[in-house]
């Protein structure tokens, strides 16, 4: 599935462009979350950088 809307971690706004935000000039990133797995083989890495982060 390709994701076309982007938001900007700056000023929170979304957009279509890929490269940086037309408004701030930003940083833009994919805002939706990762497909969920039951037989996720990272969990335990994901869990290990979540509490090393927090």
């Amino acid at each position: 599935m390709v994701w076309l809307l982007r938001k900007c971690e700056k000023c929170g706004k979304y957009t279509l462009k890929r490269d940086k935000c037309p408004y701030c000039g930003g940083v833009v990133r994919i805002p939706h979350p990762p497909k969920f797995s039951p037989e996720d083989k990272y969990l335990k890495y994901r869990m290990a950088v979540k509490e090393a982060s927090g």
